[in-house]
């Protein structure tokens, strides 16, 4: 089965039972024409299903033809229902395929970081290429600048004022994917400054400071910008590599995908704030600061592998994909 030929040969009937569904009243003759085209494109769709290896082609006739289900039986979809299917399929579906991706930007992102934070603590020449000169105790001292940037601030309005910058980092890293380079120099800044305060720490001595404070929230905050990333340059390639649609239909569908992932974001961004707000210059000895992030990392993870393998699965896929199509309209 040519897949190509066969949607361009019926896109125009989906799209006159997409306009059908969507008007808000319509003629007798509309309505048997409704009914038909519902008819004729969930055969298409059981057909496409079969045959189709592309998730977004089927998601984007299946969310078609739900609406259309919706105006036959007179009921609109429920939004707690399409929430429901969007956290337990869209967005974890979304997340885990595009996994090669963010753990790609994870592991240049890290190894950068290291890079740097080894060059500044071994080769006193680093300090100097990288304009490094200044006094840097005042940072690395113990209650230098770098502890006391996490209590200067009340802990409900440091954690509102971190889950606004780190949403704003994360919705530049999605949506500027399709130019790829400012993802690409968004997320090299980051690494940078990562690494040039871990070479400075391990330079003065005080590492377990330095991980001390970054891992209780940093484990589920870089987690979500390496997704931000991975999603954003995914879409910053589909714009190059169309595959067999065309690039303004490639990019619609995968922007559509890059949104669900931004909005599924917003959550895991709130809580990795909660943890730096609350949890990182809290009192609390530091191996139970740490195990705490740890624990939301790995709830996190295993929801994204657990739920999102799931939503991979043949069967499943479309309904993945129609949350995302539903939620990110």
């Amino acid at each position: 089965m040519d897949v190509d030929a066969y949607s361009a040969r019926n896109r125009h009937l989906w799209a006159r039972l997409d306009t059908l569904s969507r008007k808000r009243t319509l003629t007798g003759p509309e309505t048997d024409e409704l009914v038909l085209l519902y008819r004729r494109t969930s055969q298409q769709l059981a057909r496409l299903q079969t045959h189709s290896p592309e998730p977004e082609l089927v998601a984007g006739l299946s969310a078609v033809i739900a609406r259309a289900r919706g105006r036959i039986v007179g009921s609109a979809p429920n939004t707690w229902t399409e929430i429901v299917r969007f956290v337990t399929h869209g967005f974890p579906g979304a997340v885990y395929r595009a996994l090669g991706w963010w753990l790609a930007v994870a592991v240049v992102f890290l190894g950068v970081s290291a890079g740097f934070a080894a060059w500044i603590a071994n080769d006193p020449s680093a300090r100097k290429t990288l304009g490094l000169q200044g006094n840097t105790g005042v940072l690395t001292a113990p209650g230098g600048t770098f502890e006391t940037y996490y209590t200067e601030h009340s802990n409900d309005a440091f954690a509102a004022l971190v889950w606004t910058n780190n949403a704003w980092v994360s919705a530049l890293a999605l949506f500027l994917g399709v130019l790829i380079v400012p993802v690409l120099y968004l997320l090299f800044m980051n690494a940078l400054n990562i690494g040039i305060t871990a070479g400075l720490m391990a330079e003065a001595g005080r590492l377990d400071s330095f991980f001390g404070f970054l891992l209780p929230h940093g484990m589920l905050e870089l987690t979500a910008i390496f997704i931000a990333g991975g999603a954003g340059l995914k879409l910053g390639w589909t714009l190059i590599d169309p595959g067999r649609l065309s690039r303004a239909e490639a990019v619609a569908r995968q922007g559509r995908v890059t949104a669900a992932i931004a909005l599924g974001l917003v959550p895991t961004l709130l809580v990795a704030g909660l943890l730096e707000g609350f949890v990182t210059p809290s009192a609390l000895p530091t191996p139970a600061r740490i195990a705490i992030g740890f624990a939301a990392e790995a709830a996190f993870l295993a929801y994204i592998f657990i739920a999102g393998s799931r939503a991979d699965r043949p069967a499943e896929t479309a309904v993945a994909e129609v949350a995302v199509t539903q939620l990110s309209r």
